[in-house]
């Protein structure tokens, strides 16, 4: 080994390659700490230390009472512009898919007419689906969405790929957007519907978007996305 690097460095550089070598697939458990510690001849306070410097990564996934997994790579959107939920998961190799949970024509609450610029005796589709990338459920994702804009469109154009279908039918494009990010942590029913523990971390996501050249809000949305599966990155 390199003397001037740490051991624990060495040993995570080491599992990295094989991981990306594909010495371990994407959900396979790895020998126990104290195999590993034999095979690189290192303490098992050394191996811990590189394990867990991988899991804080997300590399590694570890699991109580059962070991440790190589993790699911995380779904990221890069905060430079609109991009639909389908364009991000097709981008990254990962096959997008939705579940309507429901799907409504409906008067709107009084945040969802604020946040749509909307005029009393409006009507709204609302609707929430999951979202998914490789089977794997990334988000909850409530949209509201003045009815006149989508009235051409049928129920499986809007909730398959609504932003594709949008513009594909009505030849209008989506344009900007205004963004609220904070931390939060997954209510029961979340925590069901992603698959997740209740109480684990998630992000909550929402979102005004209008279409191009117009002030016109054309969505409201509120995600929760679970936060061991997706993270936004951003560029200047």
């Amino acid at each position: 080994m390199n003397n001037n690097t740490p051991f624990y460095i060495q040993i995570h550089d080491q599992l990295k390659k094989m991981i990306e070598q594909e010495h371990w697939k994407i959900g396979e458990r790895l020998p126990s700490e104290r195999e590993l510690a034999e095979y690189f001849q290192v303490s098992r306070m050394t191996l811990r230390q590189a394990i867990q410097t991988l899991s804080d990564e997300g590399i590694l996934e570890r699991k109580v009472g059962s070991g440790t997994y190589v993790a699911s790579r995380k779904v990221h959107e890069k905060m430079r512009g609109i991009t639909s939920f389908t364009d991000i998961v097709q981008s990254q190799g990962k096959v997008p898919s939705s579940q309507t949970i429901s799907y409504q024509i409906k008067t709107p609450s009084s945040s969802e007419q604020e946040a749509l610029k909307l005029t009393t005796g409006s009507k709204i589709l609302r609707m929430e689906r999951i979202r998914f990338a490789d089977n794997i459920p990334i988000c909850i994702e409530t949209t509201s969405i003045p009815y006149n804009m989508i009235a051409s469109l049928n129920k499986k154009e809007i909730t398959t790929s609504l932003y594709h279908s949008f513009e594909k039918i009505t030849n209008q494009k989506i344009g900007h957007a205004i963004q609220h990010i904070t931390a939060a942590t997954a209510t029961e029913r979340t925590a069901e519907l992603l698959n997740i523990k209740k109480g684990d971390a998630i992000l909550f996501l929402r979102q005004t978007t209008c279409l191009e050249n117009s002030k016109q809000p054309f969505e409201y949305a509120r995600s929760r996305y679970a936060g061991n599966r997706f993270e936004f990155i951003f560029e200047k």
